[in-house]
């Protein structure tokens, strides 16, 4: 029976027109068998000197084929009975195929794809608004998902394939099926209420997305990802309102991390005017101290936030100590991050070199930063099609200690790992930090689950393009400003919470609760980074947070979404990433 229902499955996974064709010869052979048995039942039963209409013949042989068998005509002899038994299981065993197999090609089957097309739906309800529209596959998109299922914001994912897009459902998606190159498909995702539509399929076709998008409606804003340069004038010329080169982003994030030797304050982002850098404590008096005792805010005015020790990040706190591994996670104004590097940098020391390790976008657009701030450095790559200039490339295998000496690894204070393959990342991970312990190390990662086993290979930081690419597309929402300081450890603004209205930050137990740490208060656009934590919070404020994602989820338990302000498509305000002040 087990073999009958494999078989059975796969006649109806068959073609239709192949399984129609089946069908029509097996009704020609159980024709032919009941016609065969019918006449070989006249010869048997006249055998025995007994006479039957041919009626009576089509009748005896019906209900012996179909196990019926009422009985009222049998054979006498054994000939007889032998053939009655041949009809018997011969008709069983044809009846079990052919009426099994024509109930579900044509009863079951139909009825199954019917009710999962009406499971994903092809048009959203009327009163849908101010949702998202996604459009791609991959770890941006399902993180922008996770995102907007953690605050409470609408979307709707638009997949062409009916079979992945009720994949999509069963795992709590939620999913619409159409086609992206067609314009019935957003009139009826609702296009024309939506916050935002996005794209991260390839060039080409997130270009057909932005100009059927923008002929469908005009006022809807679109924000597509780009791989090549010149795709994003087309891209633009196409309606999309921005357009975002990941390899880009990643590669300027990434060599923004990079702390030179004179400890001074290197910026990672910044909100408006409040700015977020990171500074080391190596060689520096704050080195055997606590933040206490260091006094840091009291002597600069800057607050330290939190600390990084070996890529592992620690909220700050008065009795938090500072050794040479210690790197500062700072937040101030311009003005007070000179103050900083006036009470704490060192002497001005030559840019240290550096190594890039990989040459493709996210290398090659690190390597421009690096040599914008005054850092030498070394790209390596194997490609040699990739070797552009001979002063800058190294044309080799990471994994050789020769090439990496070739780069210059024993002057180097910090390697950047950017290739695309997260298994290569970790390897040399791993070696760079066996060979130089002292030195700084940087990589991407391209899945989630590998940003932890990076962490423990060694590196300092993990950025990765799924984090940078949901944030930019999140930020285009509005109200929603984040701020990727490493994988796992974001700056955010959120509106006051109903919970805190009228209650002072001091009395809170925000951090104690949440683990998050306020860094801002803002009212508006004005962002107020020396706030007083007695001062009652108001309705229609803002609190601009740092948290890694377990923090982030417990904000979200304790002040759930429906004391959060919803998403505003018409303001569209953006936390830059880009660097603000001269490289130092």
């Amino acid at each position: 029976m087990k073999s009958l229902g494999l078989i059975l499955g796969y006649l109806a996974g068959s073609s239709r027109q192949r399984n129609l064709k089946l069908v029509g010869w097996l009704l020609a052979i159980f024709a032919a068998l009941v016609t065969f048995y019918s006449v070989t039942f006249h010869l048997i039963m006249a055998r025995e000197g007994r006479d039957h209409s041919w009626a009576t013949g089509f009748y005896w042989t019906l209900t012996t084929m179909s196990t019926l068998g009422f009985g009222d005509i049998t054979f006498e002899s054994d000939l007889g009975r032998i053939f009655s038994i041949v009809v018997l299981v011969s008709g069983a065993m044809f009846i079990l195929v052919l009426l099994p197999f024509v109930f579900i090609q044509f009863v079951f089957m139909p009825w199954v794809a019917w009710r999962d097309a009406n499971r994903a739906p092809r048009q959203l309800p009327a009163d849908t608004h101010d949702h998202m529209i996604l459009l791609g596959r991959g770890v941006i998109i399902d993180e922008v998902v996770r995102r907007a299922k953690d605050a409470g914001v609408a979307y709707v994912r638009i997949e062409p394939d009916p079979a992945r897009a009720l994949q999509l459902y069963d795992e709590g998606h939620r999913v619409m099926i159409g086609d992206p190159d067609s314009p019935d498909t957003y009139r009826a995702a609702r296009v024309e209420n939506a916050a935002l539509v996005a794209a991260t399929e390839t060039d080409t076709t997130n270009t057909n997305i932005a100009f059927t998008v923008r002929e469908t409606c005009e006022d809807v804003p679109i924000v597509a990802t780009a791989s090549a340069e010149p795709t994003v004038d087309i891209l633009q010329l196409a309606g999309a309102d921005e357009v975002l080169r990941l390899g880009k982003l990643l590669g300027e994030a990434i060599a923004r991390r990079v702390l030179g030797r004179d400890a001074r304050a290197q910026l990672i982002g910044e909100f408006g005017n409040l700015l977020i850098a990171e500074a080391s404590a190596a060689h520096t008096d704050l080195v055997g101290q606590t933040l206490r005792t260091a006094g840091v805010r009291t002597r600069c005015g800057v607050d330290v936030v939190g600390t990084w020790e070996r890529g592992r990040f620690h909220l700050a706190g008065p009795d938090t100590p500072i050794d040479e591994g210690t790197v500062l996670i700072l937040a101030g104004t311009e003005e007070q991050l000179d103050a900083y590097d006036e009470c704490f940098g060192l002497p001005h020391q030559e840019p240290s070199p550096i190594i890039v390790i990989g040459a493709g976008r996210v290398g090659r657009a690190a390597g421009k930063v690096l040599a914008g701030a005054g850092f030498p450095y070394k790209l390596i790559e194997e490609r040699p099609e990739r070797i552009r200039d001979p002063e800058t490339y190294v044309l080799g295998n990471a994994a050789d200690i020769d090439v990496l000496n070739q780069a210059g690894l024993p002057d180097a204070t910090a390697v950047l790992i950017t290739t695309h393959d997260d298994d290569v990342n970790v390897y040399l991970t791993i070696y760079c930090r066996r060979l130089r312990p002292d030195m700084q190390i940087i990589s991407r990662a391209n899945l989630e689950r590998n940003v932890a086993t990076l962490t423990r290979a060694g590196a300092d930081a993990v950025l990765s393009y799924a984090s940078l690419g949901a944030t930019a597309i999140w930020n285009a929402l509005g109200d929603n400003d984040t701020l990727v300081v490493a994988e796992g450890l974001e700056v955010f603004r959120v509106p006051v919470p109903d919970a805190l209205v009228g209650r002072t930050l001091a009395t809170s137990g925000l951090r104690d609760d949440t683990g998050c740490v306020v860094v801002a208060v803002a009212d508006g656009e004005d962002l107020d980074h020396s706030f007083d934590p007695h001062a009652a919070l108001e309705e229609g404020a803002a609190l601009v947070l740092i948290a890694d994602a377990e923090a982030q989820q417990r904000f979200l338990t304790r002040y759930p979404t429906s004391d959060w302000v919803g998403p505003a498509p018409a303001r569209r305000r953006r936390a830059r990433t880009g660097p603000a002040r001269s490289a130092r």
